[in-house]
């Protein structure tokens, strides 16, 4: 087969967060398919290409689209038949004409989009050859952006929501419509969108982690350590660093004084950087090695309200051996057993006890830590998550394939 990623964000060895499975379904596929990218990309970034570009028959990067000037963004908000939402930050022709000459260059048999945001590129595009065209969801838009304006209080965020909001629903879903397949990380995030559209075709490709290199380790360190992992581009992590340091920090600093935090990951905003200000805080912006923090600590949480998808950071901290402590909402996609692989907490009071809890019980501690480690082995090795994918490929070329017999 020959497939062309098209991704929001450069998916490099290095980056933390949700295009960590780009990289990897570049990786795995590579090795039997003709694979190519084209990925928006940031100068800080370039220094990177060397760890994506042997995997790549072609490799194209655009650079984010200026800013636009309030005028023309107020412009497009009333005139563009694309929403707002798509257009603030990853509205560009030169990424729509460089997919469309790749497709033209080199015949594709599918062109994903990864990342609904990058659907725009695939829908309606008058200058884009004939090619499959599937877009992988790993965060429903519209839902997210939905969920985030019931959640904030009347005020300039609720505003943001509700501009953000305006004709999303109904180009988010008519893209999907006409796209030849979409996929989902988990079968939740499925149902909820067969819940607004029945028809369309869906398939769920999980995600994954590498279990070799996120080795399963003894824990050595004797601070009391606990850790988060996010890019903070992405705003639900930010929200989720917020909440944990508001609600939950304080009760749990009142009962183990000599805790620390640390929260790892690149792009964190002021409000973020100004918790090291608090001796037990530690923010580290940008690493290369989420694994060294990972390892430092005793404890991974999760405390995330909003957005959607899967959070590929638990299946990180389960398979090199710390215990994690989320939301419901943040453990989304996993086959949770509490206490026994996880500890689920939506009420401050108990996540700031299920973390006592693993600091002061050894014996929970191991338990969780050994069959969380397990459950990443069998279900989420990263080949076991490509091998649904090629197989999804696969089935759609036989049925093409079919179709076309079956006209001539």
């Amino acid at each position: 087969m020959k497939i062309l990623f098209a991704c929001k964000e450069f998916p490099h060895s290095k980056i933390i967060g949700g295009p960590i499975i780009i990289y990897n379904r570049l990786k795995y596929l590579s090795k039997n398919h003709l694979v190519s990218l084209v990925s928006f990309i940031r100068d800080e970034e370039k220094k990177y290409i060397p760890t994506v570009k042997h995997f790549c028959h072609d490799l194209r990067l655009v650079p984010f689209p200026k800013k636009r000037s309030p005028l023309r963004a107020s412009w497009d908000y009333f005139t563009s038949s694309v929403p707002h939402y798509f257009l603030r930050v990853h509205g560009s022709r030169q990424m729509a004409e460089t997919i469309a000459d790749m497709v033209q260059k080199d015949r594709y048999d599918f062109v994903i989009a990864e990342y609904s945001v990058m659907g725009q590129f695939l829908h309606r595009n008058p200058i884009l050859p004939p090619v499959q065209r599937v877009i992988s969801v790993h965060e429903c838009y519209y839902l997210a952006r939905r969920k985030a304006y019931h959640h904030n209080r009347i005020g300039i965020e609720k505003l943001k929501e509700a501009i953000y909001l305006k004709g999303l629903k109904k180009y988010e879903f008519d893209m999907y419509r006409n796209a030849d397949k979409v996929l989902t990380l988990t079968s939740q995030g499925k149902q909820e969108l067969l819940e607004i559209c029945s028809e369309l075709d869906i398939a769920v490709v999980p995600h994954g982690v590498d279990v070799d290199n996120f080795s399963f380790s003894e824990f050595k360190e004797e601070e009391k350590n606990i850790v988060f992992v996010g890019n903070y581009l992405h705003y639900p992590n930010v929200d989720a660093v917020l909440f944990f340091h508001s609600e939950i920090w304080p009760r749990l600093k009142s009962r183990l004084p000599d805790v620390k935090f640390t929260i790892v990951g690149q792009a964190p905003p002021p409000e973020i950087q100004s918790l090291s200000q608090d001796k037990g805080i530690c923010v580290t912006g940008r690493v290369d090695d989420v694994r060294l923090f990972l390892k430092k600590g005793r404890v991974f949480i999760c405390p995330v309200r909003l957005g959607g998808g899967f959070r590929g950071k638990i299946l990180e901290a389960m398979a090199i051996g710390r215990p994690v402590v989320s939301t419901s909402l943040g453990a989304e996609g996993v086959p949770t057993h509490q206490r026994e692989n996880i500890i689920l907490a939506d009420d401050p009071e108990q996540f700031a006890q299920g973390i006592l809890d693993l600091m002061e019980d050894d014996q929970l501690f191991e338990r969780i830590r050994t069959n969380a480690r397990k459950l990443v082995e069998e279900k989420y090795a990263w080949e076991k998550g490509v091998e649904v994918m090629e197989k999804v490929l696969n089935t759609m070329m036989a049925e093409r394939s079919l179709k076309k017999n079956q006209g001539d």
